[in-house]
């Protein structure tokens, strides 16, 4: 078995891809991205002890909500980028060690997690460690389950306050409790009562999350309308937007604005077309074809250049 995934519907078999994701994944990008998880955990050790002493860790808030979204599903299929990330991630874990220490906050180290203590500066040293911290790790099936679901609960929670934060709002107990559960999967002395409880408690900062980002989309663009959307194209020149984040959008609107240059939704982008802000670009034309999954033909007869801001990506053949 070269990878094991199960974190979205698309699962092979309805259990898990075990050589090639079904989302176009490659097993080696698997991997990798098990091994950002873990020095996402691992990091999230610290930055919750920290916290708890009143110590704020803004750029590992941030660090940790962007890598947790660029894992999910159909939204990152870089290696390299990801690579990056896991570079960036020991570099803020180092960093938050040596803010540990310079705060007098003292940590038994021979309690620590292994993914706290992990360090590696190389991408071979990253390789090899990558087939030993996937999901399988966890022997216990109840108890992998149990994690699994509470990684990928904060996986979205993460793309919503990702979303919010690029319109400039956020909300610190979500990061606060991102941090907790990732840590949490590390800890071999929870009961699965534990677990459960942590999964109803990502429940409710998963709507605190949505209603966050509702306000943000609302308060910069308006409340979405019941709204008739053109299907058709025009022979003006265009650019076609799919995925989530309004403020891409937004800015891709504006820069087109006046360049006789026209703008359509894909799929998931559809909602933009409820929004009052956008209605008044008179370039916004409407919708270009149908759902996320017929990316591959529709691109294919759309004659003009494609911007994606989130997940819904299918890999090119």
């Amino acid at each position: 078995m070269s990878m094991f995934c199960f974190q979205c519907q698309e699962a092979a078999k309805g259990i898990g891809c075990t050589v090639n994701g079904v989302c176009g994944k490659s097993d080696d990008l698997a991997q990798v991205m098990d091994v950002l998880m873990y020095t996402c955990k691992g990091l999230s050790v610290y930055t919750t002890e920290l916290k708890k002493h009143g110590v704020e860790t803004p750029e590992m808030d941030h660090f940790i909500m962007t890598s947790l979204f660029k894992t999910i599903t159909n939204a990152n299929f870089d290696k390299q980028s990801i690579m990056a990330s896991i570079m960036e991630g020991l570099a803020l874990k180092r960093k938050a060690r040596t803010l540990l220490t310079t705060k007098g906050i003292k940590l038994d180290e021979s309690a620590l997690p292994e993914a706290a203590l992990w360090d590696a500066f190389t991408e071979q040293e990253i390789e090899r460690k990558a087939p030993h911290v996937g999901v399988l790790a966890t022997q216990n099936e109840d108890v992998r389950s149990l994690r699994e679901l509470l990684i990928y609960g904060v996986k979205g929670m993460a793309a919503y306050a990702e979303h919010a934060y690029n319109l400039g709002y956020e909300d610190k107990e979500i990061y606060a409790f991102m941090q907790k559960a990732l840590a949490s999967t590390l800890n071999d002395q929870l009961s699965a009562d534990e677990l459960v409880a942590l999964v109803m408690e990502t429940g409710k900062f998963g709507v605190t999350a949505m209603a966050l980002l509702d306000k943000a989309n609302t308060s910069r663009y308006g409340n979405p309308e019941i709204t008739k959307v053109n299907l058709g194209v025009r022979n003006n020149p265009g650019i076609l937007i799919s995925g989530h984040d309004l403020r891409d959008m937004e800015d891709l609107l504006k820069q087109t604005e006046g360049t006789g240059v026209d703008v359509y939704t894909h799929s998931e982008m559809l909602p933009a077309n409820y929004y009052p802000e956008f209605k008044k670009y008179k370039h916004f034309v409407g919708n270009y074809g149908s759902s996320w999954w017929h990316q591959r033909e529709e691109f294919e007869k759309f004659n003009g250049p494609i911007l994606f801001t989130t997940n819904c990506i299918v890999p090119p053949l």
